[in-house]
Order: C-alpha cells, then sequence, then structure tokens
C-alpha cells in the first residue's frame, strides 16, 4: 500500500512474523500471474480471460469484455450508448483516455427545443439520443492499443448473440417493468425481450439475431479489408457502422417514429446520416487524462467532459485532513467526505462540460492553492446546505420547469482488466438502455439517451450545442505507483460513481485494506446537487447511506445538519478492481451488491 508505516510493518502495521485478523469479505480477492478481468456479467468476465489466455493484452481482453457485457446486460448497456476508457501501456510508460461520448445532432438546438415547448430534455425516446461511440470507442481502443483482430473480440459475444444466454434475475427484473410498454408501443423490443407477452423466466435462452448480423457486418467489413493490415481491417468496421447500413438503418428509424408529450405532440428523432459519418471519421479522441498525486499513488481521470474530474477535486480537498485519524467510517471522517463532494460537485455543475465549446479551468480546479482555499470552507461541526461553486467565473444556475416526460431510468457497467505484462483496462460503459428507447429494426440494439444530461440554457457550461457532447457520468478510474501500473477501478452508479468508487480508493491507501474487503465496506453518498439525468433534481444538504453504517454514526450525521436517508445494506454500486503489484502477483475483485459483478484470473 502506500501510506508509511513503521519499519518492520507491513501495508496493514502488522509486525514482521506476526499474524493479523483475517479481514471480512464476502469473497477472496483473485490472484494470479497471467491476467485478471472483471466485469458486470460472469460470461463477459470469462471471454476476456480467454483472450488474455490465447495471449491477447489487457486491452483486447476488456474490448472483448466490453462488446460481450453490450448484449449480455442490455437493461445497463447497448452498442448504441457511449463508454469512456483509460489505458496504461507498460512497455510505452504510456496512459491514455479514449473520449468515449457520441456528439449532439446538428438539428438539435436550444432553438429548436424552445420552439417546440420543451424545456428540459427528456430520458426517453430520440430526442435526447446522441451519436451512438460506443462501437468507434471499443475500435479505437484494439486498434492504437491492443494486438488482436476485430473478429477475435467480436466474434465471441456474436456467437452469444445467435446461440443464446440464459435469462438472470436482473434482466428479467428490468423487462418486467416496461413490459407494457414493449407490448403497445415497442414491438421490436417485444420480440427479443418477451416471452408471449411476459418478461421471461430466469433460465430462458435469449437471442438476439439483428445484433448478431448488425455485428457480424461489421467483422465481415473488417476481413474484407484486412489484408492491408489489421489497423486497416479495424478502420473498415468503422467505416460500416457509421458510413453504411447500420447508420442509415438507426436515421431511418428514429425519423419514422416519435414519442408523445404529456400534451400528446410526437417528437422524432433529429439524426442525419451525416451526423453518424462525421462521428465516425473525427468523433473518438485519445486523449491525456486528467491527473493528480494523492499520498504518493498517481490517480488518472478522463476530463471534464465526464464528470472524472470530480474525483480527483475531492482528493485534493481531502489530502489537508489525517482520514486515519478521523477513523473509518465514523462521523467525524464521513462528515468531511461529504462535505469536500459537496464542493468539488458544486465546481462539476458550474463548470464542467465539452472542451471542444467550454473553456474549463482544469488546471485551477485541481491546483494546491484552491484546494486549500475551498478546504477552508469546511465547517467540521455543521452540514452546508448551499450549493457553492468557486468563483472562478461567472455562471448562472440552469433554467427550471415542471415535470412532463416520465423518468426513464437506466443503469451502468464496468470493465477492468490487467494482463502480465503490466497493461491496464478500465472502461464504464453504459447508455443504449433497452428501458429507455426502442429496439432498432433490424440492428438489434436500442439508440442512446445521453442528451438527456444537456441544459436548455446558453449560460450553462453544459448547455446543447450541436456537436457538443454532453457531460457524462460515466468515469473510469485508474491509479499508478511509483510511476507504475498499479490499480484499474470502477463502478455503475450515475452521479455516485465517483463517491462509491472513492470510498473504495480511501479504503485501500488510508486504511489499509485489501481490495475486496475495501469494496465490500458500506458507503454513503451525497443528493446535496443537482443530478445530472432528467429533470436535474438536487436534495441540499442530503446524503443516504447503507443501513450497514452504525446507527450512532448517522444520528451524529443528523445532529450535524444532514438530512440522513437509509438505503438497503448492501445497495450502492458495484465496485470492481484489478491490480498488479511490484512482484508481477495480479490481484482482482468484485462487488457481491446488487446485480452482481464478476472477476476471473489466471
Amino acid at each position: 500500500m502506500t501510506r508509511p508505516f513503521p519499519p518492520d510493518t507491513d501495508a496493514h502495521g502488522t509486525a514482521v512474523g506476526e499474524t493479523r485478523p483475517v479481514p471480512f469479505a464476502t469473497r477472496p480477492v483473485l490472484q494470479g500471474t497471467l491476467g485478471m478481468v472483471a466485469a458486470g456479467h460472469y460470461l463477459a468476465a470469462a471471454i476476456g480471460l480467454s483472450i488474455l489466455e490465447k495471449g491477447g493484452n489487457a486491452v483486447d481482453a476488456g474490448v472483448a469484455a466490453g462488446f460481450a457485457v453490450a448484449l449480455l446486460k442490455p437493461q445497463s448497456v447497448g452498442i448504441g450508448g457511449e463508454v469512456p476508457i483509460l489505458i496504461h501501456i507498460a512497455n510505452q510508460h504510456r496512459s491514455v483516455a479514449i473520449n468515449g461520448q457520441g456528439w449532439a445532432p446538428r438539428a438539435a438546438t436550444i432553438d429548436w427545443f424552445r420552439q417546440h415547448d420543451i424545456s428540459l430534455i427528456p430520458s426517453d425516446g430520440f430526442l435526447p439520443a446522441t451519436v451512438p461511440a460506443q462501437f468507434a470507442s471499443w475500435c479505437t481502443a484494439l486498434q492504437q492499443f491492443g494486438t488482436r483482430t476485430l473478429a477475435d473480440v467480436l466474434g465471441p459475444a456474436v456467437d452469444l448473440a445467435e446461440g443464446g444466454f440464459p435469462v438472470y434475475a436482473a434482466l428479467r427484473n428490468a423487462v418486467h417493468k416496461v413490459r407494457e410498454r414493449y407490448a403497445q408501443e415497442w414491438p421490436t423490443s417485444a420480440a427479443i425481450y418477451l416471452t408471449n407477452g411476459q418478461a421471461p423466466v430466469e433460465g430462458t435462452l435469449i437471442r438476439n439475431p439483428d445484433w448478431a448480423r448488425t455485428l457480424k457486418g461489421a467483422i465481415d467489413a473488417s476481413l474484407r479489408a484486412g489484408s492491408s493490415g489489421r489497423e486497416a481491417g479495424i478502420d473498415a468496421a468503422i467505416d460500416y457502422f457509421y458510413s453504411g447500413p447500420v447508420a442509415e438503418q438507426a436515421v431511418k428509424f428514429s425519423s419514422n417514429n416519435a414519442f408523445a408529450d404529456d400534451s400528446g405532440r410526437a417528437h422524432a428523432g433529429l439524426f442525419t446520416v451525416e451526423d453518424f459519418a462525421d462521428f465516425g471519421a473525427h468523433g473518438t479522441s485519445v486523449e491525456d487524462p486528467a491527473r493528480v498525486a494523492y499520498r504518493g499513488v498517481e490517480v488518472l481521470k478522463c476530463g471534464p467532459w465526464s464528470q472524472g474530474p470530480v474525483f480527483l477535486q475531492q482528493l485534493k480537498l481531502l489530502e489537508g485532513f489525517d482520514l486515519q485519524r478521523l477513523g473509518h467510517n465514523t462521523a467525524d471522517y464521513l462528515h468531511i467526505y461529504l462535505e469536500a463532494a459537496k464542493l468539488a460537485f458544486a465546481d462539476r455543475e458550474r463548470y464542467y462540460g465539452d472542451p471542444e465549446f467550454v473553456g474549463v479551468p482544469l488546471g485551477l480546479l485541481l491546483s494546491e492553492d484552491y484546494a486549500a482555499e475551498r478546504r477552508e470552507m469546511i465547517d467540521a461541526q455543521h452540514a452546508s446546505h448551499e450549493l457553492r461553486p468557486g468563483s472562478l467565473a461567472v455562471a448562472a444556475a440552469a433554467e427550471r420547469s415542471a415535470q412532463r416526460w416520465p423518468v426513464v431510468t437506466g443503469d451502468t457497467t464496468h470493465v477492468d482488466a490487467v494482463d502480465r505484462w503490466g497493461n491496464l483496462f478500465s472502461a464504464t460503459p453504459s447508455g443504449g438502455w433497452i428501458g429507455s428507447s426502442p429496439v432498432v429494426e433490424g440492428l438489434g440494439f436500442p439508440l442512446g439517451t445521453r442528451g438527456q444530461m444537456f441544459y436548455l440554457d446558453e449560460r450553462h457550461a453544459n448547455a446543447l450545442v450541436p456537436r457538443k457532447r454532453p457531460r457524462t457520468t460515466l468515469t473510469p478510474s485508474m491509479a499508478l505507483r511509483n510511476g507504475e501500473p498499479w490499480l484499474a477501478f470502477g463502478t455503475p452508479g450515475g452521479d455516485q460513481q465517483d463517491q462509491w468508487s472513492l470510498q473504495f480508493f480511501l479504503n485501500v491507501v488510508d486504511f489499509g485494506m485489501e481490495l475486496q474487503e475495501a469494496l465490500d465496506a458500506p458507503t454513503v453518498q451525497s443528493t446535496h446537487f443537482p443530478g445530472s439525468f432528467y429533470p436535474h433534481q438536487a436534495h441540499p444538504g442530503g446524503m443516504r447511506a447503507e443501513s450497514r453504517i452504525a446507527a450512532d454514526v448517522l444520528d451524529e450525521l443528523r445532529a450535524r445538519g444532514h438530512d440522513v436517508g437509509i438505503d438497503g445494506p448492501w445497495s450502492h454500486g458495484q465496485v470492481t478492481a484489478v491490480a498488479r503489484e511490484e512482484n508481477g502477483v495480479l490481484s482482482g475483485a468484485a462487488s457481491p451488491r446488487g446485480r452482481v459483478a464478476y472477476v476471473m484470473g489466471r
């Protein structure tokens, strides 16, 4: 671990030659030397591990698992969604971020929404759709940092789509919630996910032949161009998806189908084939990650087109406190943690947006002086009920309106991989949920709804502009130790991703926990700031706690002014993590919470 310990003790403070109690954990930390893959479905993790066993690297394995979860967890992610990715390439001593968020159609303007009396972009249908970035992002990662062909990494998922995979409880429950809409409005979704008008029972095989045909078309395009090299083959697959039949059918379907609002007016999609073609040619970029040092560990996140830097801002605030002295999950610790989160997320709300359109003062937001100034605003005994962004610029609050559209929620998933050479991979794929948009006829997947995160206020950093990316909540994480690859981790959870994953990270770095123990520990989350999803609600002073947090701690937090809500004992997130130690030992862990995540390694 990274914090200092007395001589002749290990990372947990245990003297050499002594034993220490085995920590509580729901499952053992897996260890090996070949590779580790963690993913939101066991078949995806197995596919990733099989790529490693065949000689692929962590990027090959991560992309293969990512393609698989887009099929296997359609309630959480689809190929019509998006995926930010962090990669560390060991032999280049280089870390990169892949901007995997799609942009708004050219026709999507604030004026268009005002003319149609829409003041908040809805959470379902085609109006919130951005160009699907996920396929291009997986391909970019594979092309530039992987070693295998597209057929190698996508083929196993195509086989599952053709042969079928068993329905599990979380998928059945998700389909059950929307079965009436499927039966009455979305026949293309019903054809795949309903059995005699009902959600399928667990163990039923789901096949998605249209998904298989769509992605086999990409593989075929890559094979035809493959004689010119692996990279040329992947370029051809991207062209097939964004400048060929996939784009044409997505545009046709979204243009010919409409969603009615509460006033009965119908709105079809705003896409054109040019929107897809432009993104295929120019949309996905490889960037330098945002990064800070924390207690000797270098932490990497995607840029402010994601919420990633909010994790880093929280670290800058918290490094001024002795968290060990405060004590793990004490009232003193959780209060400081929550107050720091409020300050960092207030800056996210005011300043973060697509850097191609907004000047995000990231250097200042992550600076020592700014953190020290903001840290002084934390009252150790009283919870703030104000949204307090730093005064770096003048910005206005987004307009609010009465809710008119249904609130449609999805989920997210996560993929981590590490290999024997020290390459690290961390990705948080999401969007394209089967609950918020119908399956596109002939393609086998829905379009995404990430555009709901835009604001229809020109003054807001995250205001809608054509070809602008909405600020996404998706936020993979990575950490280096002494310049060497160490840890890749992340979780689904919307605005809470950089809260649950941060507490896991602090459990490891500040409190010396093993990976599984660290992600099993109960967590809290702030709901103080405006949410990223429609209808952008905030709960000033609000927080939620897993019920395993001690009752007297929660009572003390209430006494300090926190509005405490209680969630189930194992309900916050599904953090996964993989790690590499200096001696080459690889480790992996996955949360048992909710819709279970999995880790496989050897």
